[in-house]
């Protein structure tokens, strides 16, 4: 009765709207939807949160307030890690949050969202819009009755902030490291203990010891959060998430009942999004960078290669066994190989190219 309840707030606003339209001009809308977002973000996150209150702010602007949107930080009423849940179940209409999250149920997801030494922010959107990427993701959440759109991308990360230095393989070994996603197989298979801790507890863990190592994000939230407080030494690159997709989440049920104009507000509004989270990481990474450095006298340092190299023949072995354990993620991981490789040549002669000399 209460999903029922909720899913009908959203929804009475357009039957009412249908019974009183006429067939030879714009539907009129009665009255406003009021919706409720959950996020997986603690507030006033650099990049996260902002980006659900943006997200949500355009698209009451552009359906002119027909959409109301309410963003909820994480844990307020859901679980950071109970968004998809919540909004499957019509506890609320719209959820944001990141697709690694959903690993336990849902095997396939992290790879909506990054893959290990995987493509980055402009091939991902390219896998969604020019190839099969947004269909599949839509076909994975379809029995939960959930509609995702990507409606953000955080670019290449940082590797890790870490109290112990790392200069070999030995050591990864017995390192507790609060890391999602693929990457947590990854350096499991390596020796280390990742370990799962909601990002709003992630700088006391990492203070008292629970953890010896934190993979958050970048400069930008790494700082907003106090990490350069906690550890001594920050590593790069971000091997494990080189273009995180955060996820806009709608209960199918309350999408479906929208008029066409409204699908297709939400649809753009996320798409907008997905480039202005894109640019402030760009910005805001590096003058965040500069205050690390600068002010905070951190250690940056970049990975041995011989790190480097083994992570990304685990990452390689992870996806084989998560394609040979699972038939949909199979599916997806042949599908994103293949659209990778197809811009491979192409890279290498543009951007890739171009960056060496540029220098």
């Amino acid at each position: 009765m209460k999903r029922r309840q909720l899913l009908l707030t959203g929804t009475s606003a357009v039957a009412l709207a249908a019974c009183s339209g006429t067939g030879n001009g714009p539907t009129t809308i009665l009255a406003p939807q009021v919706w409720r977002m959950a996020t997986s973000w603690p507030p006033d996150s650099p990049g996260l949160s902002e980006s659900a209150k943006r997200l949500a702010a355009t698209i009451e602007l552009a359906s002119a307030g027909r959409i109301r949107i309410e963003v909820l930080p994480a844990n307020e009423s859901v679980p950071a890690f109970g968004v998809l849940d919540a909004v499957s179940r019509g506890e609320v209409q719209m959820g944001h949050s990141a697709a690694y999250y959903w690993q336990n149920k849902l095997p396939a997801a992290p790879l909506f969202c990054t893959v290990p030494f995987g493509m980055v922010a402009d091939e991902i959107s390219a896998w969604f819009e020019a190839g099969n990427g947004l269909s599949l993701w839509r076909e994975l959440y379809e029995p939960l009755g959930v509609v995702p759109f990507p409606c953000g991308n955080t670019g290449v990360q940082s590797a890790a902030w870490s109290n112990r230095e790392i200069t070999s393989l030995d050591d990864l070994m017995g390192l507790k490291i609060r890391i999602p996603g693929l990457g947590a197989a990854v350096l499991a298979k390596l020796g280390a203990q990742p370990v799962a801790v909601p990002g709003a507890e992630l700088l006391k863990a990492l203070q008292s010891g629970a953890i010896d190592a934190a993979e958050w994000l970048a400069p930008m939230n790494d700082l907003a959060f106090g990490l350069q407080r906690a550890a001594r030494y920050c590593y790069y690159p971000g091997w494990q998430e080189p273009g995180a997709v955060l996820e806009c989440l709608v209960n199918a049920e309350v999408f479906k009942a929208l008029p066409a104009d409204l699908q297709a507000i939400v649809q753009q509004c996320c798409a907008a999004e997905y480039e202005r989270t894109r640019v402030q990481f760009v910005v805001g990474n590096a003058k965040a960078l500069t205050a690390l450095t600068n002010t905070f006298r951190i250690e940056f340092r970049r990975l041995p290669d011989t790190v480097a190299e083994a992570l990304k023949n685990a990452s390689e072995l992870v996806l084989d066994e998560l394609a040979a354990s699972d038939p949909f993620a199979r599916r997806v991981i042949e599908d994103y190989r293949t659209f990778r490789k197809s811009l491979l040549t192409w890279r290498s002669m543009s951007e890739t190219a171009f960056e060496q000399i540029r220098g």
